[in-house]
């Protein structure tokens, strides 16, 4: 059903906002929770009342299910397990219920120690993600030990050396092409088949950067920006299989790249201070902000969107 028109536009305090039943008993009005706005809009005459509880408040929506994965037949695959935001990916999905296929380039202690935990539910691959004939190997493995793959994750990604873009040669703009969104469509093009006969999903992890670009972070945003574009196109080509897809943008985090980015002494002090002042929410995030933005674009809570990109960076972007 469209949403109709709204009413009226009121205020109310976030949190505040809900449904209720109008004075006739086949009409009700409802608040869709903008922030801190609401839309107020009429409901439609033949809507069912059964929409709503005794309250009046809304039936459906429920809170996410700590195994809102058990019911999915086959497998969730990450691609690049072993850094940061793959492994916090990884674990959150096995803790919902999925079983979990995990690649990784070199080996890794956070895959070995999810492999271990998990010895029913979870698997390991070596995989370099620029070797095609490797990506065609994997996605046939996988399919062979799951059966089916509900969901693609790709959390991959080179190190990307801050620096402005006019020090950047071409042989290192290649070589990150070639390690980010080339190895991402190399990777995937396998796996669509896998998608449509599952009717799953794909969520790309790319960065908050190609909304709002950060000095000197042009080898990330550059690549990430091909996937994203990537995505879309997989979105508009594969939703008539029932295929959805999407991407996560994180922003600053206390993991993943940025931790790799302190290590190396890319970003000081004074960087980070200049970071979080441009973040609304004057913090960092977490991986498992983004894992919980992966898991939520692949749960049936998304179920009708795609094509889209959720960026998770506290309000850096707005």
């Amino acid at each position: 059903m469209m949403m109709p028109v709204a009413d009226q536009i009121v205020y109310r305090p976030l949190g505040q906002c809900r449904y209720w039943r109008g004075p006739e008993r086949s009409a009700w009005r409802g608040e869709q929770a903008l922030g801190t706005v609401c839309l107020v809009h009429s409901a439609e005459a033949n809507e069912e009342d059964e929409a709503l509880d005794g309250d009046g408040r809304l039936t459906h929506g429920e809170p996410v299910s700590p195994g809102e994965f058990a019911g999915r037949m086959g497998a969730a695959l990450v691609l690049g397990a072993s850094g940061g935001l793959g492994a916090a990916v990884a674990a959150m999905l096995l803790s919902r219920g999925s079983r979990v296929a995990m690649t990784y380039r070199r080996p890794s202690p956070a895959v070995a120690e999810l492999a271990a935990r998990s010895p029913d539910s979870a698997r390991a691959y070596q995989l370099d993600l620029t070797d095609a004939a490797a990506c065609a190997r994997v996605a046939t493995a996988v399919a062979g030990d799951f059966g089916v793959v509900h969901t693609v994750v790709y959390a991959a990604g080179p190190h990307v050396p801050m620096t402005h873009l006019s020090n950047v040669t071409a042989e290192v703009f290649r070589g990150q092409l070639e390690q980010d969104a080339i190895a991402f469509l190399t990777a995937i093009v396998p796996l669509i088949p896998l998608l449509r006969a599952s009717q799953g999903s794909l969520v790309a992890v790319t960065t908050a950067a190609t909304a709002r670009h950060p000095v000197r972070d042009g080898l990330s945003s550059i690549p990430k920006a091909a996937i994203e574009a990537a995505v879309r196109g997989i979105a508009a080509e594969e939703g008539r299989f029932g295929v959805r897809a999407n991407c996560v943008g994180p922003g600053m985090l206390t993991e993943g790249m940025a931790a790799r980015l302190i290590g190396s002494g890319d970003l000081d002090g004074r960087a980070l201070d200049v970071a979080r002042r441009n973040i609304p929410l004057r913090r960092f995030g977490t991986a498992a902000d983004v894992a919980e933005a992966v898991c939520f674009l692949a749960s049936d809570r998304a179920r009708f969107i795609s094509g889209q990109k959720l960026d998770v960076d506290g309000g850096y972007g707005a």
